[in-house]
C-alpha cells in the first residue's frame, strides 16, 4: 500500500490541525493505520493507531485526550484530529499501515511495513 500524508503547517500553541493520509494500491479495509512523529535529533515515537475496521484505538499517554485517529474506509483515508496543541508537538508526522485484521491494536515501529512520506507540523508558542 502506497501512502500520503498531508496536513501539516505551522499553528500557534492551543490550535488545531488535522492530518489525513490517503492510501492507495491494496485494500485499505484490511491494514491497521497508524501516525508516528519525530522530531530532529530524536527517534521516531508512536503517536496514535486505529485497526482495520475502526472499532479499537489506541493513543501515546502524551497526546491522550488531545488527538483523535478516525478512518473512512470508503475514502482510504486515515485522519489525526490534533487539538489543544503544544510546542513540543513540533514534528515531522508519519502514516503508516499494518495489513491486518487483528483487533489488537499495534504501536510498535517494527509492527508497520508500509511508510507515508512525512508531514511537518510546527507549533508555535
Amino acid at each position: 500500500v502506497q501512502l500520503q500524508a498531508s496536513g501539516g503547517g505551522l499553528v500557534q500553541a492551543g490550535g488545531s490541525l488535522r492530518l489525513s493520509c490517503a492510501a492507495s494500491g491494496r485494500t485499505f479495509s484490511g491494514y491497521a493505520m497508524g501516525w508516528f512523529r519525530q522530531a530532529p535529533g530524536k527517534e521516531r515515537e508512536f503517536v496514535a493507531a486505529i485497526i482495520w475496521g475502526g472499532g479499537s484505538t489506541d493513543y501515546a499517554d502524551s497526546v491522550k485526550g488531545r488527538f483523535t485517529i478516525s478512518r473512512d474506509n470508503a475514502k482510504n483515508t486515515v485522519y489525526l484530529q490534533m487539538s489543544s496543541l503544544k510546542p513540543e508537538d513540533t514534528s515531522v508526522y508519519y502514516c503508516a499501515a499494518r495489513r491486518s485484521v487483528s483487533m489488537v491494536v499495534p504501536r510498535g515501529l517494527a509492527d508497520f511495513g508500509s511508510w507515508g512520506q512525512g508531514t511537518q507540523v510546527t507549533v508555535s508558542s
